[in-house]
């Protein structure tokens, strides 16, 4: 059996945590999980035969309490799934790029809502940017982070170069354009700032930079708002 210690981000492993996370990877990238470890408390007969049911003979399914004592202090959580780490490359098409995200909750939430708006793709640029693999990131995301696909790279200029095709769209609060009054061209690369300082004003020369309106009573909207806002309008109008 694998033993869980607490997450870093040099493991090997991850963790889902919740019974609803690790249900998706269970369906979605069953290829990936080495084991599933249930509460002793947890009393989901039709969940319990379930997940022994997909995890067959090969992967393996416990019963412990440790294990939760290690990785989570919350009362409703019942089940661990322990998820072997692999990279997975970005394809070709509409990109969500997230320069310099530091939350790992806001990283899980933005995942959540590409995946519900059909965009299966997400560059982090920023090494020291929050770690997609992280739990925290992957409960955020309610288990979607099995069906995306998430590549960190260094640079912006590294991923612009990779993927010259796309059409580009920084969200600046000085953007020249009204999102509204934007007609996005697939494929199109929505592209956010970090959750404290934004993108870097030298953004306002790549692409087609654009802001959300809002009132003047804020100075601006939580990132994973404005995530959300981005990749509603451009699913909704793009040509």
């Amino acid at each position: 059996m694998i033993k869980v210690s607490s997450y870093k981000s040099n493991n090997i492993y991850t963790y889902g945590l919740g019974a609803t996370v690790a249900m998706e990877y269970l369906l979605k990238k069953r290829e990936d999980v080495r084991a599933v470890i249930l509460h002793p408390s947890f009393r989901s007969v039709e969940t319990i035969e379930k997940i022994r049911d997909i995890c067959g003979k090969d992967i393996p399914v416990s019963t412990e309490e440790k294990p939760f004592n290690i990785l989570s202090k919350k009362d409703n959580c019942f089940v661990i799934c322990v998820i072997e780490k692999k990279t997975t490359p970005l394809r070709a098409g509409d990109h969500m790029v997230l320069v310099n995200p530091s939350n790992c909750g806001n990283l899980g939430t933005i995942t959540r809502s590409c995946l519900g708006f059909g965009v299966h793709d997400i560059a982090i640029v920023g090494k020291t940017s929050a770690d997609p693999f992280d739990p925290k990131t992957i409960r955020a995301s309610m288990g979607a982070c099995a069906s995306v696909r998430i590549e960190v790279f260094e640079r912006f200029g590294d991923y612009a170069s990779r993927f010259p095709e796309n059409n580009l769209y920084p969200f600046m609060l000085d953007g020249s354009t009204k999102l509204q009054e934007t007609t996005i061209k697939r494929p199109f690369s929505l592209i956010m700032g970090n959750e404290a300082t934004g993108l870097d004003p030298a953004f306002k020369d790549i692409g087609k930079p654009i802001r959300i309106e809002h009132s003047g009573d804020i100075d601006s909207l939580n990132i994973t708002i404005a995530a959300s806002i981005g990749l509603y309008e451009a699913t909704k109008s793009c040509e």
